[in-house]
């Protein structure tokens, strides 16, 4: 049946009607469909961000702990005034000594100071730190005062040995009470928050570090006080080279283990 073309209607826009397009079918559908892709983009986009924020943070703890034991070990190094420091340390030990077996007693003091003092000023002069440099001369000058004060060349290293028997009994003492001196330290360091104590391997390390400074004082102590009563100067002096920086060396290694333990098991844990 033909359709009723109302009175004036041309039937142009008759066809007009029929081929108009029907933009409300297609645009529905599309947004619809936009909809959830724009959503798995925002999640992926989401998961991303997550994943590089974890990973900075995880780069960051790795950084801290293969820094620190670096860092340490520079530390222990400057406050024996470096590695040379260790080498001048040794340098008026001999020179008083070797004074000591052709000149009386206060002329090797004197010589003795004379030559830390030029060191120090050499060294002064070559940049270092003041405090790293003058170390050495002020150990001198109050060593050379106990010798006055005793009479004896072996005085010059009684301070040595009171200060290795008070390392020995405050070392003992810390691991007697199950707070190991290393330990206590490195908390200290670290801001004084972490359980350390609560973590058994943590202990144990330091255990093992304050057992070996614990070792390398008692050894000190019993060698250098039995050539001090003895009388043995020329001895003392190699005795205090050979348990000086090498056993002290020794001991730094152990403690430096201790902390990146400590630093691993719980800083890294933490984070």
């Amino acid at each position: 049946m033909a359709k009723h073309r109302p009175h004036g209607e041309s039937l142009d826009a008759v066809g007009d009607e029929h081929h108009m397009p029907r933009t409300d079918i297609a645009v529905t559908p599309y947004l619809a469909a936009e909809k959830p892709a724009a959503s798995a983009l925002n999640h992926r986009e989401n998961d991303m961000t997550t994943l590089e924020v974890a990973h900075t943070a995880d780069t960051d703890v790795n950084d801290a702990d293969s820094a620190e034991p670096a860092n340490l070990q520079q530390a222990m190094l400057d406050g024996m005034g470096g590695t040379k420091g260790m080498v001048y340390s040794a340098l008026p030990v001999i020179i008083f000594v070797t004074a000591n077996a052709f000149l009386p007693l206060p002329i090797t003091i004197g010589i003795s100071i004379a030559a830390a003092a030029a060191l120090t000023l050499w060294r002064r002069l070559r940049g270092e730190a003041l405090m790293s440099a003058s170390g050495g001369l002020f150990g001198v000058v109050a060593a050379s005062a106990v010798s006055l004060w005793t009479g004896s060349a072996s005085g010059f290293f009684l301070i040595g040995i009171w200060a290795s028997a008070a390392g020995a009994l405050v070392t003992l003492g810390s691991l007697l009470a199950r707070r190991p001196l290393t330990g206590v330290i490195w908390n200290a360091v670290h801001g004084g928050k972490h359980e350390w104590r609560a973590d058994r391997p943590t202990l144990r390390a330091h255990d093992v570090a304050t057992g070996a400074a614990l070792a390398v004082f008692a050894a000190r102590f019993a060698v250098m006080q039995w050539l001090y009563v003895s009388d043995a100067t020329g001895w003392l002096g190699v005795a205090k080279i050979a348990t000086g920086t090498p056993l002290t060396v020794l001991a730094a290694l152990v403690i430096v283990w201790a902390f990146r333990r400590s630093t691993k098991r719980l800083i890294k844990a933490d984070n």
